[in-house]
């Protein structure tokens, strides 16, 4: 991918989940968040060329607001002096998650099930973070997040009126970007999470965005229904804390 295409997902990556505020330090953009999504409070740099230089003053504004320093580093070789910089001030990498890009159009052609296409969240979508089986203060996070996401539309799925499956598509300058797909576990396997997927590309279409993102985590198996709707990886990336 080219320079430009990269700052331009990094940019539309942090504005998805918008952190309360961010700072750009030396080519990084460093979201100041003290929630669990860790794209909120991770600083990631705009290209994939740029030096250490940065990270002692990038690590000082975290901890001078009281938050854990942490970065987000894609696995190229061009960012080794960045990984080798983190590793001597005792950083090391943790959560590796695969960034994916897609077209619309695939996207689209998932399933051919049709999902709730929300303005806003409502409460049975909320409910679906907080359900069995997740973490409800990771939930109450990552639902206070994804619903301050600017330009953002809600997708929900289920049958006999309630709500099984969630997620989010944020659009930004460039990319329309998928957020917070979850499923509640008695209702995986059903096509929920296909039928969601699959009415937010159409959506992205009818808004005349081709272009789409998502990460997930490497051991997440979703990366099958992922791959299906022909995402392909343009990086994996750590957590570094």
């Amino acid at each position: 991918m080219s320079p430009a295409e990269i700052e331009a997902l990094e940019r539309d990556t942090v504005a998805a989940v918008a952190p309360p505020q961010t700072l750009e330090i030396g080519g990084w953009l460093a979201p100041l968040d003290n929630g669990t999504i860790g794209r909120a409070r991770s600083a990631v740099p705009l290209r994939h060329d740029i030096g250490p230089q940065a990270i002692g003053e990038i690590a000082a504004a975290y901890r001078d607001r009281g938050l854990e320093p942490s970065f987000r580093i894609a696995d190229v070789g061009p960012l080794e002096a960045v990984h080798d910089e983190l590793a001597r001030l005792k950083f090391s990498p943790r959560q590796p998650t695969i960034f994916k890009i897609g077209s619309a159009s695939e996207l689209a052609a998932l399933s051919e099930a049709s999902a709730n296409i929300l303005a806003a969240p409502d409460a049975a979508w909320g409910a679906v973070f907080l359900g069995e089986g997740f973490d409800p203060a990771d939930g109450a996070h990552r639902i206070a997040a994804l619903t301050r996401s600017p330009n953002a539309i809600y997708g929900s799925a289920g049958a006999d009126g309630e709500t099984h499956a969630v997620g989010v598509m944020s659009f930004g300058a460039t990319w329309a970007g998928i957020h917070g797909m979850r499923t509640a576990p008695a209702h995986r396997g059903k096509g929920y999470a296909s039928a969601v997927l699959a009415s937010l590309g159409r959506a992205a279409l009818v808004r005349g965005v081709s272009q789409v993102f998502l990460q997930v985590e490497e051991a997440n198996p979703a990366r099958r229904i992922y791959r299906r709707a022909g995402f392909t990886q343009a990086w994996r990336y750590h957590y570094w804390r």
